[in-house]
C-alpha cells in the first residue's frame, strides 16, 4: 500500500490554525468578563450628597418660580400691567445663579461631586437658565417683535424662533460640557459661555430695559437690539471661545495688595450702583475673552 508522504507544512498549518481558535476563544472570554464587569449593579444607589444637591433642588425652585411667575405676566393686558411680574421673575432668575454658583463650590470643597450631582445640575440648569429666560424674553420683551407683512404674512412674529435658538444653544451647551467633563483634562476653562452666565446676562440686559421703560406699555426699537444680543449670546454658548471658570479659587486662595485693592473697589462701586450691578458682572465675564486677546496680541507686539 503506497503511504502519501508526510509534509511538516499540513501539520504546522494544522497546529497554527488550532492555537488561532484558542487564542480567539480565549479573548471572548475575556471580553465577555470585561463587559460584564463593566455592568453596573441595579441595586447600588448613586452617591447623593445632601448639601450640593440641596442648592441644585434650590435652583431648580428659583426656575420654577420664575416660570410660574411669567405666567402671571402673560395674564396682563400689557406690558405696563405685566412688568411688576416680570422683575420678579428676573430676580428668581439671578436667585438661581447664586444656588447654581453654590451647589459647585460646596461639592469640590467637600469632595462630594458625582455623576449623580453633575447630572441634577444639568436638568435643573435647563429649567432655571433655559426655559425661564426664553420665556422671559419671548413675552417680556420682544412680544411685539413683527416681521413686514410682505416676510410674515400670518403676523405669528419671530419671538418665539429667537427664544428657542436660545433654548436649543443652552440644551447644546450643557449637553456638550457633559461630554467634555466625563473626556476629562482641559485647560480648566469653559468651552462656550456657561449658561448660567448667558441667562443672568439675558435677565440683567430685560431688567435695565424695562426700567428705562417704566411706564411705556412696549419698548419699541430696544427690542431689536434685545434680540440681537440674545441671538449672540446664543451663539457664543455653542462656540469654542474660552472662558474662565474660577474653580481653583476658594478659601486657601492667595492674591498680592493691587488684586486686593482693586477687588475691593470693584466691590464698592458694584454696591453704589447695586441696580445695575447684575449687568455689569456678566458685561465684564462676556468681555474676559477680548480681554485676554488683546494682552496676548500686546505681549507679541512687545516681543
Amino acid at each position: 500500500m503506497r503511504r502519501e508522504p508526510f509534509h511538516d507544512e499540513d501539520r504546522a498549518g494544522k497546529h497554527s490554525k488550532s492555537e488561532r481558535e484558542t487564542l480567539e476563544a480565549f479573548q471572548e472570554s475575556n471580553a465577555a468578563y470585561d463587559l460584564l464587569a463593566m455592568e453596573p449593579d441595579l441595586d447600588e444607589e448613586p452617591k447623593i450628597y445632601l448639601l450640593p444637591n440641596l442648592m441644585t433642588a434650590g435652583n431648580l425652585l428659583c426656575g420654577f418660580l420664575a416660570i410660574l411667575t411669567i405666567f402671571k405676566g402673560m395674564e396682563a393686558e400689557n406690558l405696563l400691567a405685566a412688568k411688576i411680574y416680570y422683575k420678579t421673575a428676573m430676580l428668581y432668575i439671578f436667585g438661581s445663579c447664586i444656588f447654581d454658583l453654590l451647589d459647585g463650590r460646596l461639592a469640590r470643597l467637600g469632595g462630594q461631586e458625582s455623576p449623580f450631582g453633575q447630572e441634577f445640575d444639568s436638568l435643573a440648569d435647563m429649567v432655571s437658565f433655559g426655559l425661564a429666560p426664553a420665556m422671559l424674553v419671548s413675552r417680556a420683551v420682544l412680544a411685539d417683535l413683527k416681521l413686514p407683512t410682505s416676510f410674515d404674512p400670518s403676523g405669528s412674529g419671530i419671538t418665539w424662533a429667537i427664544a428657542f435658538i436660545y433654548l436649543l444653544c443652552g440644551g447644546i451647551r450643557l449637553a456638550r460640557f457633559n461630554c467634555l467633563a466625563r473626556m476629562g483634562g482641559g485647560s480648566g476653562d469653559f468651552r462656550g459661555i456657561p449658561i448660567p452666565m448667558a441667562a443672568g446676562f439675558v435677565a440683567s440686559l430685560v431688567f435695565i430695559i424695562i426700567s428705562f421703560h417704566e411706564n411705556q406699555r412696549t419698548i419699541g426699537w430696544m427690542a431689536w437690539v434685545l434680540a440681537a444680543m440674545i441671538l449672540g449670546i446664543s451663539l457664543l454658548m455653542v462656540s469654542n471661545v474660552r472662558y474662565p471658570s474660577f474653580k481653583k479659587i476658594d478659601l486657601k486662595t492667595r492674591v498680592n495688595i493691587p488684586t486686593l485693592l482693586a477687588a475691593g473697589v470693584g466691590l464698592a462701586i458694584l454696591f453704589k450702583f447695586r441696580v445695575y450691578a447684575p449687568t455689569l458682572i456678566f458685561i465684564g465675564y462676556l468681555m474676559i475673552p477680548v480681554l485676554r486677546w488683546k494682552k496676548s496680541s500686546t505681549f507679541e507686539d512687545v516681543d
